[in-house]
């Protein structure tokens, strides 16, 4: 799994322009479409597999009295397996609920949802575990973790829920706080989230870790007795600490055993359903700790591991003709496979690791999906899954993922979208490297006709774009397509999903290899007749952004730009930022003598004085990932220099918007400033 500078991702969704498609009329695409699709996930089917819960995410009003505000809430659904009905949303709390599960036995219901009116406007109610009925009835609260729980998971038998909170401050540090004496010593006085158990008879909850030597990760994993828990915990809370082990903890005596020795993170643990084998995943250092004990950031693949739990042995079951990164392990009902989802090139496959040959098999070609849970036999597997023409939906299917049957319909107004066509895009880069990447085609597209396009940079610099819905997101290419726009999602060197040693060729190489990919690939689809040289912009987020801001100190060719969260003088970067350990694995080390030279050459404010294209520069106010004094070092260097050039915060920001009003200003912000620089005119913002 490679470590990432953008961490958030926004599931919001589009489409296309007016056509009629299958005789039924298609109309384009607007923004007022794009913030008002509906995202699905958390798939879980019940353990008799006859129906499965899942999330619905969507913007609603905040209130009666405050209906200008908008909101991004999540509830719980509930759907039969076998499609025979609608699906029914099944809870409805003003803050909206997450994190549903079935218990074992299948009478009840879970989630995790902040309801209440907590302590007063600077202390809202804290998500805790609700739990209610499978038979209908009111749901009534579980815990009560003064600081909220952050995920938990059900004993095989249904009477416990092991669950993770974080440490609460204490009276004094309550006083303290209250009256204005906050002060806070950086990267110290940390509060490290621990592991607790509650009897759902009772209430009784147990607390079973402690202490600031580590915190808890992740999900814990029962143990088929339900005597232990497997979980990952890390020594410090902060981001940039990589380093993780997985623990095990009894129960009843509160005995922590640690199983893994890896310097490195070991991650994701699952206790398998005969309780011989914990399934975890690893990443393994490939540079020496820092001065600090840290590590530097580890990009590259994951390695799947087995730990026998009868001899504590831990081994790596990776192989080399196993070329992909797996995610989360989900033991089979029977405990021979071990199912996970990896990316591979434009596409998320499921994947199935045989314990006993220790052979890999991939199981779908050409979808892009995610895993959700299992019914108790195993027979039926709930997943989310989206095409290029279809929103995210769920689905079943049977272990051999064969087939899949569709259970809902959340945007069905979707259907009357005019998409653009998308196509995976090969080419060659200038040193014979094949590079990949997804076009949509313009509404309409004819061959031969020359289209304005717009490239976009993805974050990272290890994320990756797929061949899936095209909507929403940063820029929200449906909408461009429907406008007569070709819209480019390369994946250059340094991405995700093409092999570990794809993914760590752009190391002490930013803006070198990744960028003549990105131009080659433009320069492609210049030569096949579809982009038009003189009408291309470029944008891009986090590391995307990164790559617009070295784009336009490279070349003159574009006629806009956004630069949103990018990094722009990785020198002052690596000081001030929440992850300064991901560009000491990028750039050879801290800066330093050796390293400063590439840090610098390699950050754009070194080269701005070539910079003649309109930059739009969006960024936000709270940005730790990438501080605000990346854009503002962008901004002033333009701006004395005569050029063109907007910068916009968006207060209460981090690395990623997350509030309506910002997004919906982001889409028509980045659509207005690319319009009016490279088609001419003032732009115009696409609403209905």
């Amino acid at each position: 799994m490679s470590k990432r500078l953008i961490t958030l991702a926004i599931l919001l969704v589009i489409p296309g322009a007016a056509t009629a498609q299958n005789g039924v009329e298609k109309r384009p695409v607007t923004f007022d479409d794009v913030m008002q699709m509906k995202n699905v996930g958390s798939p879980a089917v019940s353990p008799d597999a006859s129906r499965v819960l899942y999330t619905v995410r969507q913007w609603e009003r905040a209130s009666e009295r405050d209906k200008d505000r908008m909101e991004s809430r999540t509830h719980v659904w509930k759907v039969p397996a076998d499609g025979s009905e609608a699906a029914v949303q099944i809870t409805f709390s003003e803050r909206g609920e997450s994190q549903p599960q079935w218990s074992p036995d299948g009478r009840f219901i879970s989630f995790v949802s902040a309801r209440g009116t907590g302590a007063g406007a600077d202390d809202p109610p804290r998500p805790q575990i609700h739990v209610m009925r499978t038979d209908g009835g009111e749901a009534w609260m579980l815990t009560s973790a003064k600081e909220g729980v952050t995920g938990y998971s059900w004993s095989p038998d249904s009477s416990r829920i092991g669950y993770v909170t974080r440490d609460p401050r204490s009276a004094a540090e309550e006083a303290a706080n209250k009256r204005r004496e906050d002060e806070r010593p950086f990267e110290g006085n940390f509060r490290s989230a621990h592991l607790w158990t509650i009897d759902v008879a009772s209430k009784r909850a147990t607390q079973l870790t402690e202490g600031q030597a580590f915190t808890v990760l992740g999900l814990p994993s029962w143990s088929a007795d339900g005597r232990r828990l497997a979980f990952s915990a890390k020594p410090t809370p902060m981001v940039r600490d990589f380093r993780s082990d997985v623990y095990i903890v009894d129960v009843g005596t509160r005995t922590i055993e640690k199983i893994t020795t890896n310097p490195g993170s070991d991650e994701r643990p699952q206790w398998s359903p005969d309780g011989a084998r914990i399934a975890f995943v690893s990443e393994f250092p490939t540079a020496p700790a820092i001065g600090d004990g840290t590590i530097p950031a580890m990009v590259g693949h994951s390695h799947l591991m087995l730990y026998e739990v009868a001899t504590r042995a831990a081994k790596d079951v990776s192989r080399p003709d196993f070329d992909f990164d797996p995610g989360a392990p989900s033991w089979s009902a029977d405990s021979a496979r071990i199912f996970f989802t990896a990316g591979r090139r434009t596409y998320t496959e499921a994947f199935a690791y045989d314990v006993k040959s220790g052979a890999y098999a991939q199981l779908t070609r050409n979808r892009t999906l995610q895993l959700g849970s299992h019914s108790r036999d195993g027979r039926v597997v709930a997943v989310t899954m989206d095409t290029p023409s279809m929103p995210r939906e769920i689905y079943v299917t049977d272990p051999s993922f064969a087939s899949f049957k569709l259970l809902t319909t959340t945007n069905p107004q979707a259907a009357s979208f005019a998409l653009g066509e998308t196509e995976v895009v090969t080419w060659k880069s200038r040193d014979g490297m094949e590079i990949e990447g997804v076009l949509l085609k313009p509404v309409g597209y004819e061959a031969g006709k020359k289209y304005p396009m717009l490239t976009v940079a993805h974050g990272g610099p290890a994320g990756v774009f797929l061949n899936n819905y095209r909507a929403g997101g940063l820029e929200g290419g449906a909408v461009w397509a429907g406008e007569g726009w070709a819209v480019f999602y390369p994946n250059p060197r340094g991405s995700a999903n093409y092999g570990d040693g794809f993914v760590r060729a752009n190391i002490n190489d930013w803006g070198g290899g990744d960028y003549r990919d990105i131009m080659t690939g433009i320069d492609a689809l210049v030569a096949r007749g579809i982009a038009d040289p003189d009408r291309l912009a470029h944008i891009g987020w986090s590391y995307g952004g990164y790559m617009t801001a070295w784009v336009i100190t490279q070349t003159p060719r574009f006629k806009a730009a956004m630069v949103g969260a990018g990094l722009t003088n990785l020198w002052s970067m690596y000081g001030t930022n929440d992850i300064p350990n991901v560009l000491g694995t990028y750039f050879g080390g801290i800066p330093d003598a050796k390293t400063l030279a590439l840090y610098r050459d390699r950050s754009a404010l070194s080269h701005v004085d070539k910079v003649t294209t309109p930059t739009l520069i969006l960024h936000g106010s709270n940005d730790e990932r990438v501080p605000i004094g990346q854009p503002m070092e962008l901004f002033r260097a333009l701006k004395d220099r005569g050029r063109t050039v907007e910068l916009v915060f968006y207060p209460r920001e981090g690395h990623g918007l997350t509030e309506y009003y910002h997004l919906r200003d982001r889409l028509e912000r980045i659509h207005d400033w690319v319009t009016r620089y490279t088609l001419g005119g003032t732009g115009k913002k696409t609403t209905s």
